[in-house]
């Protein structure tokens, strides 16, 4: 007897409906991505009890054709594909045709919609896959759809959803990514009644961001724009201060679909090189046109990942067109939460204070300043260092040694890190943060005045050499004079914007990671051998795993050899290495390269910069003299990131002069 037969088509809806009605919120996805389809410019979607009782969306779009009612909820009934070539041209959301079959077999559905502006249009009513009535009905052009008691006629797969608060985090989640992808469309989300989104529908992105994630987090996002042949990129991203702790964030959206993509996800970060601290995440929201034909959206059953055809010519575009956005921004965070749009106060010159200099000398300080009003930012941090005694510098010894020579500025061209809601509610207008944004830091960078009244002659002499050779988009790191020292960590310093703090050790980091990554661009000119070998030992598995990545040494200077069992011995290392820190520094390199299963030379590059400029740098609770302090003040300044520190810490925080008049009362 056979034992092969075809399944019931009730039964095979149900199984049909197991892949795409994962949970309530398949269901929300589903039917706004139809209405999408449809042409609606105004999506309602209403959920109860997290949508396990009721879920309603309700559009103005084009509506049905009465005689396509009943067709709509066939298996494989679609309408925005006709033959296989369809398939490599999609250009809607929804196209499978599986949709409204598999909803409507573990559901109860009621179906009323109009393509005519007659008012009237067709009702349709089906519980558990089976039609129970059809009829005309009075209704409005579009469509609205209503699904209550989900997963009634399936217990087994109703007992598995989580509580109503996760379901409906993840209704929510749909609904803000729609709202993202399609700032023309005006959508509402309410959930018991309560209104969780509404968005205008006037195209604005800046809006919706400000709508989803907050007014606050809209002030600090930056636009992209940029195009080639292939690929239109527009949207926005986050200042670094505006950091998450995981890529929810991040929003990529290819042709109108929202869709998650670990390539994009890594190109995005990559922008961000050195400027956000470990583990941390921006904000994205960026739209991505291209081709339909160069995209494969038939990949995924949620239609959430894709393929790209050009995928190693979008990493790159996406990376550098958002590197070039952060490059033209002073990317220093503000220490004070303020509003924008508060009044500027008017020039003022403070009394007179004293501040003692090395010597013991009292030094008068003249406070003259304009206000300006800025933008909510993060607050710096630092991390404090158990200092050792040969850390130290003397006042005598030079600030910085020859092998901490920061970058010549014409060799800096070369340093590349990258490896290649309603009125009221959102209404946030990107003109006005722009305005707001660069009017709290305006300044000059290190000028010839300030340079050629450096402590170091030296250093002088090679930034007024290079003054015209700077970088013209990257914006000029502010003119600063310094005032003093607080607790050995911060240097205080100011100018005719306000008052900043630099962590001394982020910016001594920043500066000797940028000479650093330069010398690892070229090691072998300064490798040199070691009348006594430094030798290191591994366990048994590590040496056996080094044993094959030897080459990788060689690629940064460090030529490592086996001596026998578990031990390696190094011969020979750049001079430039930080001075007893050599043993340490190989070290940390080679467990960095035992961790990772693919070296790429630009990481390993990377790494190793990190890792001198840290073991190099001066630390936290380290007195400087005002020349030591003066010059990394001016060697800051001439470095081509000189906002963050390797590892993404800020190196600056500003106070504004309105920032302290609100402080002491002198504005109200």
């Amino acid at each position: 007897m056979a034992k092969i037969h075809i399944l019931d088509e009730h039964i095979a809806n149900q199984i049909a409906a197991g892949e795409v009605v994962e949970r309530p919120a398949s269901v929300v996805k589903e039917l706004v991505e139809n209405s999408i389809d449809a042409g609606a410019t105004r999506i309602e979607v209403h959920v109860e009890e997290g949508g396990l009782e009721s879920i309603r969306v309700t559009d103005n779009g084009s509506g049905i054709e009465p005689d396509d009612c009943e067709t709509a909820f066939y298996r494989h009934a679609t309408s925005k594909i006709e033959n296989s070539r369809d398939l490599f041209h999609i250009t809607s959301l929804g196209f499978r045709g599986e949709a409204l079959a598999s909803i409507a077999a573990v559901a109860k559905v009621e179906l009323v919609t109009s393509n005519r502006d007659d008012g009237m249009g067709r009702r349709i009513h089906i519980e558990g896959g089976k039609l129970l009535a059809e009829e005309d009905h009075p209704a409005p052009r579009g469509t609205d759809l209503q699904v209550r008691e989900l997963f009634f006629n399936t217990p087994a797969r109703l007992k598995y959803m989580k509580t109503i608060q996760t379901e409906l985090g993840h209704i929510s989640d749909f609904m803000y990514r729609i709202a993202l992808s399609h700032p023309e469309i005006a959508i509402t989300l309410r959930h018991n009644e309560n209104q969780l989104l509404k968005t205008l529908g006037n195209g604005d992105l800046l809006q919706v961001i400000a709508a989803v994630y907050g007014t606050q987090a809209a002030k600090a996002m930056l636009p992209v724009q940029a195009e080639n042949l292939d690929f239109e990129l527009s949207g926005y991203v986050s200042l670094p201060e505006w950091t998450r702790s995981n890529r929810n964030g991040i929003s990529t959206i290819v042709n109108g679909r929202y869709i998650r993509n670990y390539g994009l996800n890594q190109a995005i970060q990559r922008a961000y090189h050195t400027l956000l601290p470990i583990n941390r995440f921006p904000l994205a929201v960026l739209t991505i046109k291209m081709h339909p034909s160069l995209v494969d959206v038939n990949v995924h059953p949620a239609k959430l990942e894709v393929r790209f055809s050009k995928e190693q010519e979008l990493y790159p575009f996406v990376e550098d067109s958002i590197h070039r956005v952060l490059r033209q921004e002073v990317l220093i965070p503000q220490a004070v939460k303020q509003n924008i749009g508060g009044k500027n106060s008017s020039s003022f010159i403070q009394e007179q204070f004293h501040f003692p200099n090395r010597s013991g000398a009292a030094v008068p300080v003249e406070v003259t300043s304009e206000s300006a009003a800025s933008l909510e930012s993060a607050q710096t941090t630092t991390t404090d260092v158990q200092i050792k005694s040969e850390d130290r510098l003397s006042p005598n010894d030079s600030f910085f040694s020859e092998a901490q020579t920061p970058i010549q500025p014409d060799s800096m061209s070369k340093y590349t890190p990258s490896a290649s809601s309603e009125q009221g509610q959102g209404q946030v207008s990107h003109n006005m943060i722009r305005e707001e944004r660069s009017s709290a830091y305006r300044g000059s960078s290190a000028s010839q005045q300030r340079i050629s009244q450096s402590s170091n002659p030296e250093l002088a002499s090679r930034l007024l050499a290079s003054s015209a050779d700077s970088h013209a988009e990257i914006p000029p790191f502010p003119e600063l004079t310094l005032i003093g020292q607080h607790h050995g960590t911060y240097l205080i310093a100011q100018n005719d914007q306000g008052l900043y703090l630099i962590d001394q050790h982020a910016a001594h980091e920043r500066v000797n990671y940028e000479f650093y990554y330069e010398k690892f661009g070229k090691p072998a000119d300064a490798s040199q051998e070691l009348l006594l070998p430094i030798t290191l030992e591994f366990t048994p598995s590590e040496a056996s795993r080094l044993k094959d990545r030897l080459q990788w040494f060689e690629q940064v200077g460090v030529y490592l050899e086996h001596f026998g069992g578990q031990t390696f011995r190094v011969r020979s290392h750049p001079y430039w290495f930080p001075k007893g820190e050599e043993k340490e520094i190989i070290e940390e390199m080679a467990e960095w390269v035992l961790e990772e299963r693919m070296i790429d030379l630009a990481k390993l590059r990377e790494k190793s910069s990190i890792l001198c400029s840290c073991k190099a740098s001066i630390k936290a609770n380290q007195k400087l003299t005002e020349q030591e302090a003066s010059t990394l003040l001016d060697r800051l300044g001439a470095c081509r990131q000189p906002y963050t520190c390797p590892h993404g810490r800020p190196i600056v925080v500003s106070f504004t002069t309105y920032d302290l008049e609100k402080l002491f009362k002198r504005v109200m």
